[in-house]
């Protein structure tokens, strides 16, 4: 699987500008041959953009996504990006994959940080579908869902091999430490990678850690982005390159095994 991870300024402007440097990203991935183009938590409003994010969220039949589809099936490519989604009970911190030819697979953030995001949005319950990239069983998280191992756990043992986790993650005491050595812990304590996609820069209310990596199997960052800097991450990924690290770690199996005690 070739992936593109897409770390932009947070300060990019306006939803239509927005959107328009999404198709721009999205055509010069699938130039390049991705097979999947990752984007921030929110991007399609920015994180930070506070209650104005509610009159801009629309439900998965509104245009937002019907846009994404259009441009997913005019370049053959996967879109995984975050974005605000009207539902019946509330506006949830949504992060979706949009294929070619197939409906989205819609996942609402389950662990909502911090009183801000509290205000604005209603927590999902359920885990994300898995859905498939380029031959890999894949899965959805978002930002904040990542730094607790039950959520990775969950997706790993229904077979997950890559969770896509859209993030806007400020800068804070800990920020550096989770982008740096929390995320690949997960991926390495799972046996999967994660593409891990951070916004950067400033906006009205947050300045953002940056750090976007991809993770392996193995616990490294097979690419990584700067703190400070719009960057754009490019990895071919293999599960069965890391499969002597999964025979020596078997902590899925040796789990499943124990439940048969």
């Amino acid at each position: 699987m070739q992936i593109r991870a897409c770390q932009i300024a947070a300060d990019i402007g306006s939803p239509t500008a927005r959107r328009s440097a999404i198709r721009w990203l999205v055509a010069d991935a699938a130039m390049d041959g991705a097979d999947v183009v990752v984007f921030p938590e929110l991007a399609l409003t920015g994180y930070g953009a506070g209650e104005t994010i509610a009159s801009e969220a629309e439900p998965a039949e509104g245009a937002a996504l019907a846009d994404l589809r259009a441009l997913a099936d005019a370049h053959r490519i996967t879109i995984v990006t975050g974005l605000a989604l009207a539902e019946e009970s509330g506006v949830s911190n949504a992060a979706v994959a949009v294929q070619p030819g197939r409906p989205p697979v819609v996942y609402a953030k389950r662990h909502l940080y911090g009183a801000y995001e509290k205000a604005l949005f209603v927590p999902g319950t359920t885990p994300s579908p898995l859905f498939e990239v380029a031959g890999m069983k894949a899965g959805l998280l978002v930002c904040f869902d990542v730094e607790f191992p039950e959520r990775v756990r969950e997706l790993a043992e229904a077979g997950a091999e890559i969770i896509f986790v859209p993030t806007a993650l400020p800068r804070s005491a800990g920020a550096r430490f989770i982008a740096e050595h929390v995320v690949p812990v997960r991926a390495f304590e799972n046996q999967v990678f994660i593409v891990y996609v951070d916004h950067c820069g400033e906006d009205a209310r947050f300045a953002y850690q940056g750090l976007s990596c991809i993770a392996a199997p193995d616990g490294s960052r097979l690419a990584s982005a700067p703190a400070d800097a719009a960057a754009m991450l490019s990895v071919t990924v293999d599960g069965g390159d890391y499969e002597a690290a999964r025979r020596e770690n078997p902590y899925l199996q040796e789990l499943a095994d124990s439940r048969l005690r």
